[in-house]
């Protein structure tokens, strides 16, 4: 799969294609229905297929300090788009003069002009072009002047992670927020996931018996409620069942959020300085600060037991581990 930064990474050679444009933090569920209609559509017609999307987010120049948590950064979300079947993805610098751009000025420039676009396919939801003021009605009428087409993919899934509303971006965000593992699993058809490099931190689980990565998260990443979950820790490709605490440490009188992975059962990792993936499979428990060590060792014995278990379960009933 191709990827460029900028309409000027496009080649010039380039020739029609379907199009389809969105955030698409997190490529959920809702997202798939769209991005894999596109690419229906595209080998209909013999034509590649381009997802168009933006860094950073649109809100953060239209409303600085707004950026919200990222469901997955723009490499991670290039590959879950690749195994839908994109041919490339195109990353527009969204920039306060880029957000001034009229939704005419965006078709010519980015649709008409760079992509040569055949087809587009969006949500009934999709806006665009200087103060959101496009629409797909406005995109489906520029189409009969410039030769393409505008199919709107009816995002209809629902599930019970959100009592019923459509599965959004926004909404997994919320589930993330409330540690509701299982329900941003059912959104994302996967379990969540954060990375980043393995730092230093103050060694106490390495005193404690539970050596942890301490893994300094991607900004803006959406990290989970404060708390202890099951999940799988992945370095050098080796995917290891782990226990995972997310929050300040308040045994120790903690002030620095943090997520730390102990790969279970696991003796003698190296980690520092990996680039790391945690994927969150279950919560466990809240965040607690115990009347002694002792109790904390123990608390700590029961987690690990009750994550090997959920763990167990869930590779023995085929859940996703978030490859």
């Amino acid at each position: 799969m191709q990827r460029w930064r900028g309409l000027e990474d496009i080649p010039q050679d380039w020739g029609r294609s379907v199009v389809t444009i969105g955030s698409y933090d997190g490529v959920h569920r809702g997202h798939q229905l769209i991005i894999g209609r596109a690419v229906e559509r595209a080998r209909e017609l013999g034509v590649p297929v381009v997802v168009v999307t933006f860094e950073p987010h649109p809100s953060e120049v239209v409303r600085p300090g707004s950026h919200p948590p990222l469901l997955a950064p723009h490499h991670r979300r290039a590959e879950l788009m690749a195994g839908l079947g994109v041919d490339a993805v195109l990353v527009l610098p969204f920039t306060p003069d880029f957000s001034r751009l009229s939704p005419a000025d965006f078709i010519v420039k980015v649709l008409v002009d760079k992509l040569h676009a055949r087809a587009v396919v969006e949500g009934p939801n999709f806006r665009f072009g200087h103060k959101a003021s496009g629409d797909v009605a406005y995109l489906t009428e520029l189409g009969r002047t410039y030769d393409y087409e505008v199919e709107v993919v009816d995002l209809f899934v629902r599930g019970a992670a959100g009592g019923g509303e459509p599965f959004s971006s926004t909404l997994t965000r919320r589930l993330v927020a409330e540690g509701d593992m299982a329900g941003a699993a059912e959104i994302l058809g996967r379990p969540h996931r954060v990375e980043g490099v393995v730092v230093r931190g103050a060694q106490r689980g390495r005193e404690l018996g539970f050596p942890t990565a301490n893994v300094e998260t991607l900004p803006h990443t959406a990290v989970p409620a404060d708390g202890v979950y099951a999940g799988w820790l992945t370095a050098d490709g080796e995917r290891m069942p782990a226990a995972i605490s997310v929050g300040t440490n308040p045994q120790f009188d903690g002030t620095e959020r943090t997520v730390e992975a102990y790969a279970i059962d696991r003796v003698g990792l190296d980690l520092y300085g990996l680039h790391v993936t945690v994927d969150f499979l279950a919560y466990v428990r809240g965040q607690q600060k115990f009347d002694s060590i002792d109790a904390l060792l123990v608390a700590m014995a029961a987690d690990v037991t009750r994550c090997r278990q959920l763990i167990a379960d869930a590779d023995g009933a085929g859940a996703p581990g978030g490859a």
